[in-house]
């Protein structure tokens, strides 16, 4: 999909696979994933209905890499229902062995493209969202498969409570350069505060990802905005 919207939908990510799992992965493939997967679908879904009574907010991550940070986050947050987005399949085996060995009953996983999902919330059901080190694709041809767009901000805007926040992080100088040029001149969101973007922010576990760009001389910059 390009800026104006006028293109197909096509993927934003990268390959589906990596390498050959292990017997023990695969286990969690056929028994644990099936209790967690959101069916795909086109019907409206509401994402209450995926956790149990009580659950007081709904956050979505897209693109959760390794599920480090949204194993930390569930499990600081047990009353909260997240629903992660991530279609590469070591990606989503290594999600499970932490919510296995958390024993963390407050995680949902779409294998798809999160766009799609998006478009079956209902509007403001979602109070926080979280988009960590997306693909930055960046031979110029291939700009049009990054994530952070306008189509795909009005889609997330829509989904956003007011006031929810919005956590994106790159390593990339290109991609922050884009993202810069879009996401705070969209009207629906505006910078949640002025401190140094350099500094990952004490609630904010870390990831594998991240610790790699790190040790390998890049600079990752954590980028808060709040729905207007």
């Amino acid at each position: 999909m390009d800026e104006t919207g006028a293109e197909r939908l096509i993927h934003t990510y990268g390959r589906r696979r990596g390498r050959r799992l292990r017997d023990s992965q695969r286990a969690l493939l056929e028994t644990l994933l099936p209790t967690l997967a959101i069916e795909e679908g086109e019907a409206a879904l509401d994402p209450r209905s995926l956790f149990t009574a009580g659950t007081e907010e709904i956050w979505l991550e897209i693109g959760f890499g390794g599920g480090e940070h949204l194993a930390a986050q569930a499990a600081a947050h047990p009353d909260v229902g997240f629903i992660g987005c991530e279609p590469f399949v070591n990606g989503v085996v290594s999600l499970l062995g932490h919510v296995k060995a958390g024993n963390l009953r407050n995680v949902r996983i779409w294998q798809h493209d999160a766009r799609d999902l998006i478009a079956r919330l209902p509007p403001a059901s979602i109070a926080r969202a979280f988009v960590l080190f997306p693909d930055p694709w960046p031979k110029a041809r291939h700009h049009k498969r990054r994530l952070i767009a306008a189509p795909f901000l009005d889609a997330l805007a829509r989904v956003l409570v007011p006031g929810a926040a919005l956590r994106v992080a790159t390593d990339d100088a290109d991609y922050l350069e884009w993202i810069l040029e879009r996401l705070p001149i969209h009207p629906a969101f505006r910078p949640h505060d002025r401190a140094d973007w350099h500094q990952r922010p004490a609630d904010w576990p870390p990831t594998r990802y991240e610790q790699k760009a790190i040790a390998a001389g890049r600079k990752p910059t954590y980028l808060r905005f709040l729905r207007t």
